[in-house]
């Protein structure tokens, strides 16, 4: 994707594209490609065939002749036959290629192909194996093919160079300031035992966010344990946490370690935890507390000492009132709140992720590299996203797979997507955000009558002191 696609990229980020793409730029200006073949006729058979694809066209004789042509310039394509005179052949080439110029894509061309020799050539490093009679249609096609290849390498190189600069970390991307802010809290708590209760809507990435706790710890090296607590039978939930004996029920025929023990020196992530029944909420309540468990069917208490990260999309204050949520367990997951916004309050970050979606589809399913024109990208940022960031990296992933050609416009984006100027009668905002902001509004007036007295004010808005103490830090009232 060209740096212009993204109108939206701040400064910051523009210039790290920049100063990223600026040496790719340097060397891919002028497209540059080397012939390795000992016969004459076909260096120059080839060279004339390819003359209108690339700009410069160099040729050697042997794999000596192909090293010092390669010492002296800089190819984004090498073509070189398996048998050439000499003690080293195309075979040695393409392994030294690997080491000395490892940016190269090498083309292998042979009359002898078997299956055993494209094997060996793919496995040193070849793109791609050809076999005489060299059809010139095809090799113009496969030089076509590496070019791209090579582009979309150059991109994703830009593109982690950028996200470096931008303050990504692990899979997570955002350059907008709640993003940079979310990014310095897992900065300061990763490398703690503190557990870590995770909200966010469905789709923001809770779990990249608890992995990325786990790669930024001390515990890196130990297991990373994940575990949907809302899709887990309630029958079964207990031995998935806590493991059971040989016998301890019907059907468990053997010893089964559970998440807490696969997780020691590690990192344990449950996922939905405000799904779990009451039971279950006491037992885990009961390890945290004491550090300790047993098997269902055991005696023998076991120590654990795994990282605890858990999540929700839901409000466990709301859930803590009607009583399907226990209080006590809330405040001992909740020791470091994280906050995950939604896509729709991160729009400026929507263009880099694009990017980085469409390069790693491409590469993924084998696709050439494709861009979005300025018009599509600015009617992805502008659409409602419900299922947030899940629902973008779908979306460009079907475009990807399923669009023919190489650039993607407004017409050939989902039918389905709705954006906020959709349509004249489509509201603004969704209504969790209309709720937000109103709720928002409510508690900073009756904060402001009650000259910020909290228990008056919790009594004046008909809420609890802990409910008011949450919302406030949850919209930045102090």
């Amino acid at each position: 994707m060209s740096p212009t696609s993204t109108p939206r990229t701040n400064a910051a980020m523009t210039s790290a594209m920049n100063s990223a793409m600026n040496s790719y730029s340097k060397s891919s200006d002028t497209t540059r490609i080397l012939i390795v073949d000992d016969e004459p006729h076909i260096r120059s058979g080839l060279a004339k065939g390819l003359e209108k694809v690339v700009d410069v066209i160099d040729t050697a004789g042997d794999v000596n002749e192909a090293l010092d042509r390669i010492d002296e310039h800089q190819y984004q394509v090498v073509i070189a036959d398996i048998r050439l005179p000499g003690d080293r052949d195309g075979l040695d080439l393409v392994s030294l290629l690997a080491e000395r110029s490892p940016e190269t894509t090498v083309l292998v061309l042979t009359a002898h192909g078997t299956v055993e020799t494209a094997v060996d050539a793919m496995r040193r490093g070849a793109f791609d194996f050809i076999t005489k009679p060299v059809d010139l249609n095809l090799i113009r096609e496969q030089v076509a093919k590496a070019l791209g290849h090579q582009r979309l390498r150059h991109e994703n190189f830009a593109l982690k160079s950028r996200l470096a600069q931008a303050g990504a970390i692990g899979e997570i991307i955002g350059n907008c300031t709640v993003m940079q802010e979310l990014f310095s809290q897992l900065r300061q708590v990763a490398d703690t035992d503190a557990t870590v209760f995770i909200q966010g809507e469905s789709g923001t990435g809770k779990e990249l966010i608890a992995r990325a706790l786990h790669d930024l710890s001390s515990r890196s090296k130990g297991p990373f344990i994940a575990v949907n607590l809302g899709a887990m039978p309630e029958s079964l939930l207990e031995s998935e946490l806590f493991g059971h004996e040989k016998g301890a029920f019907t059907g468990a025929s053997r010893q089964k370690p559970g998440c807490f023990e696969q997780a020691r020196g590690g990192t344990l992530f449950l996922d939905e935890i405000t799904e779990i029944p009451a039971k279950s909420q006491v037992d885990l309540l009961r390890v945290l507390e004491t550090g300790r468990f047993n098997r269902i069917g055991g005696e023998t208490m076991i120590e654990s000492n795994a990282r605890l990260v858990s999540a929700t999309n839901k409000d466990p204050l709301a859930l803590i009132e009607d009583g399907s949520f226990r209080d006590d367990l809330y405040y001992r997951l909740n020791i470091v709140p994280l906050h995950i916004p939604p896509l729709r309050k991160r729009r400026d970050d929507i263009p880099m992720l694009i990017e980085h979606f469409v390069n790693h589809f491409c590469d993924r399913h084998h696709r050439e590299p494709k861009q979005f024109t300025d018009a599509a990208i600015e009617k992805l940022v502008n659409a409602r996203w419900p299922g947030n960031v899940r629902q973008l990296r779908n979306a460009i992933e079907r475009l990807v797979v399923t669009h023919i050609g190489d650039t993607i416009d407004v017409q050939h984006l989902p039918a389905e997507l709705e954006t906020k100027s959709a349509a004249a009668t489509a509201p603004l905002r969704t209504l969790v955000e209309a709720t937000e902001d109103a709720e928002k509004q409510a508690i900073q007036v009756a904060l402001e009558a009650c000259d910020f007295h909290r228990e008056k004010t919790a009594k004046l808005l008909a809420v609890s002191v802990r409910t008011l103490h949450y919302k406030m830090s949850r919209y930045g009232l102090h």
